[in-house]
Order: structure tokens, then sequence, then C-alpha cells
């Protein structure tokens, strides 16, 4: 690196995430184990709602809170959409080898958002339910928006 080149970084370029991640501490002491998500439809009417569940088990050594996330993916929209958009949360204490179903509901009115025209809508497709520990669970069941 050349101080004097106008051109050349004075930063040092390396990755943004931290060297141990937060969730490695953790489950050190708490360790949780999720199932497969579950949908009761694959089909969401207007007017209707489905659930979408998973069960969740301790499976450490110490009693813990653990705290399930739901997120929604619009696989296809007029408009550039989230990747993931948290829908709700619900924190759960669990004893050493308890196993406890989570289940959310969806609406419509969930998947609503600001179209083009800045009209707040939805519209018909397919989506993803996805259900975790974190943002950065990739699990998913999919369901169609009629």
């Amino acid at each position: 690196m050349d101080p004097n080149n106008k051109y050349t970084s004075k930063y040092l370029d390396i990755p943004n995430t931290p060297p141990v991640p937060i969730w490695l501490w953790i489950e050190l002491y708490f360790t949780f184990t999720y199932g497969k998500p579950e949908l009761s439809s694959d089909v969401l009417r207007s007017g209707g709602s489905i659930q979408v569940s998973i069960d969740v088990t301790n499976s450490g050594k110490n009693g813990g809170k653990e705290t399930v996330q739901s997120y929604t993916r619009d696989l296809v929209g007029s408009v550039t959409r989230p990747i993931k958009e948290l829908k709700g949360f619900q924190q759960l204490t669990l004893k050493p080898g308890e196993t406890r179903k989570v289940q959310f509901t969806i609406t419509p009115d969930d998947l609503r958002f600001y179209d083009k025209d800045l009209n707040y809508r939805t519209e018909p497709g397919d989506f993803r339910g996805i259900l975790g520990g974190s943002s950065a669970v990739t699990d998913y069941v999919q369901f169609t928006l009629q």
C-alpha cells in the first residue's frame, strides 16, 4: 500500500463479521435443535390464514430461553422486496430435553407491501415461510397466495 497514492485505499479491507459469532458462545451453554417447518395448507386465500409451525428442542445440558423467529419471502414481486421480512417471534423457556411446537399464523395482511405507486397491497404469488433461531436459517416451506 502506497500512502502517497491517492487511489490506494487507506483502510484495511477485511470482512465485517465478528471473529467469533455470538451464537457460538451461546452454543457452549445452550443448544436448541429445530425440526422441519410445517404448513397447515400450501394455499393462502384472501381473507384466510395458514399456520406455519416448527418443533424446538432444548438438546443442551442446561435449561434456557430461545427466541423463535418467523420470516416470509416474496419470491416474485412487481417491486424488489427484501430477501427475508421478520413477521413475528416467540420466546420459549425450555428444560433440557424438552420439545415444544411453536406456531405462527400468516394472513394476507402479513404479506402487504407498498407497490411502485405507493399503494399498500398484496400480490398473488409464491412465498416462503422461514422459521428458526436467527435470520441465517435457510430451511423453509413454500405456499401460494391466491
